[in-house]
């Protein structure tokens, strides 16, 4: 009977004469059930090319010519913030055709949230950060997808690139309406800056302990305990770790050497500073004359021609979330992007947005980068195979892959099918037997994010050599 009902369903989805898409996804589907299904692996290309041609003339240029810069963004959800996936994109795409930095980055450990590996950022004061998932209240949320601002006025943020590679001749800070909030500076003196911040108190669950015991131990609630760990209930596991609130204080330190003022000046509207000799630490200070302070991310180039490869990604966003703040599309000509390239969807699918209404989020955010950026030319990836709570098919994401590549063509933007790459509706279980994807079953794991940018590089890669022979034809 099972098999009966999974053939239906798919018969609907591929072939049939009709689907319904709500009513199909409060079914729950047994687990052995869907891994019957065979699992079919989609063609690893781009399709509609045709919608690339201006990004592979100019790369071919480069190529060439080894002169000349590329810049490409590329904005998500969190597999993109982590930039496990754009990080192997990145490293490829710049080995073959150079290095010209790493471009846009976020101080997101100052927001209080994962990030890149290749710079470290410290600030002896704490930052109030704002996500673009969090409904518009005025703070400056621009092209980082997240507002980071502070009122102190005495406060440094310490910037080393922990990759050599990465080491750079131009820095570029963005700012709300480019207000020149920001001084920079090297070293020489040693000093030490300190502030007060909030206590962190951590407390590792032996075996046998209960919530009431280690409430009583810190002299808190077990309420209080629950709402800091966002706990639903008394269930705690051992080995697992528990933030204890406190309003206690403790002192934080940074050190840094007497500051050098160095000269900011403007390029395209943008703060921007420039040292012949590639820097791998340098310091952000106040601007004197400023009086609030917000940071929307800064961008790091080479004078190397090559690839500058820009990632943005904001845990649990959605089209619409980008869309609702203006500021970030108003500031994504400062990376002069030549190919921006578009994550989103699986996080709709949890919202289980109907078809249309993610379409015209899509829509709206493709059409309002190509009239900000009229030269940058756009891939739509779709989101990847995943299940719902565990159980139950992911057929939002099939839907929207479906209309993605019905529209390319009309809406001249080319496709990566990541969601029949790796398996399509039936392919989470066997991805997650391979250790490509987490327990959850929505995230994939960091092998998994790393096979996506390999896969990607390959696909794109392959369009361009297509693009190379049709020259020569």
């Amino acid at each position: 009977m099972c098999n009966k009902f999974l053939f239906i369903l798919l018969y609907a989805f591929y072939g049939g004469p009709a689907f319904s898409q709500v009513d199909s996804l409060e079914t729950v589907v047994d687990t052995l059930a869907i891994e019957e299904q065979p699992v079919v692996y989609g063609d690893n290309k781009i399709t509609n090319t045709a919608a690339l041609q201006k990004f592979f003339e100019k790369l071919y240029t480069l190529e060439v010519t080894g002169k000349g810069k590329i810049n490409i963004l590329h904005v998500g959800d969190s597999h993109i913030q982590a930039d496990l996936f754009t990080g192997v994109v990145r490293k490829n795409l710049q080995y073959k055709f150079g290095n010209a930095g790493l471009g846009f980055s976020f101080p997101y450990n100052l927001a209080k949230t994962n990030g890149s590996y290749y710079i470290r950022y410290s600030s002896n004061e704490s930052w109030s950060s704002y996500r673009n998932i969090n409904p518009v209240n005025g703070n400056p949320v621009g092209l980082s997808g997240i507002a980071l601002t502070t009122n102190a006025k005495d406060f440094a943020v310490e910037i080393n690139v922990k990759d050599p590679a990465y080491e750079f001749n131009t820095l570029k800070i963005l700012t709300p309406q480019d207000q020149n909030l920001f001084d920079v500076a090297i070293s020489s003196k040693t000093i030490v800056l300190e502030s007060n911040v909030p206590k962190k108190i951590n407390h590792k669950i032996k075996k046998g302990e209960v919530i009431s015991i280690i409430a009583e131990k810190y002299n808190i609630s077990v309420a209080e305990l629950k709402r800091a760990n966002g706990l639903k209930n008394n269930n705690i596991r051992a080995g697992k770790t528990l933030r204890i609130p406190t309003n206690e204080m403790q002192k934080k330190s940074i050190k840094r050497s007497e500051f050098i003022p160095l000269s900011l000046e403007q390029q395209d509207g943008v703060y921007t500073y420039y040292n012949a000799e590639t820097i791998k630490k340098i310091y952000l200070l106040p601007n004197k004359n400023a009086s609030k302070f917000a940071l929307n991310g800064l961008v790091f180039e080479k004078d190397n021609p090559g690839i500058v490869y820009n990632s943005i990604g904001v845990n649990g966003a959605k089209f619409s979330d980008y869309n609702k703040y203006p500021l970030f599309f108003d500031q994504v000509p400062a990376l002069h992007p030549d190919l921006v390239i578009v994550s989103l969807g699986t996080n709709e699918t949890f919202d289980k947005m109907d078809v249309t209404a993610y379409m015209a989020q899509l829509n709206q955010f493709v059409e309002t980068i190509k009239q900000k950026n009229p030269d940058a030319e756009i891939i739509v990836m779709t989101p990847p195979p995943s299940l719902l709570y565990r159980r139950s098919l992911n057929t939002f994401a099939a839907d929207y892959t479906r209309e993605i590549n019905t529209q390319s063509e009309s809406k001249q933007h080319a496709v990566w099918d990541m969601f029949s790459i790796f398996g399509g509706l039936y392919g989470v279980n066997r991805n997650y037997r391979q250790g490509l994807m987490a327990g959850d079953k929505v995230h994939y794991s960091k092998a998994g994010y790393e096979k996506q940018g390999t896969l990607f590089t390959e696909a794109l890669l392959q369009a361009y050599e297509n693009y190379k022979t049709n020259l020569k034809n």
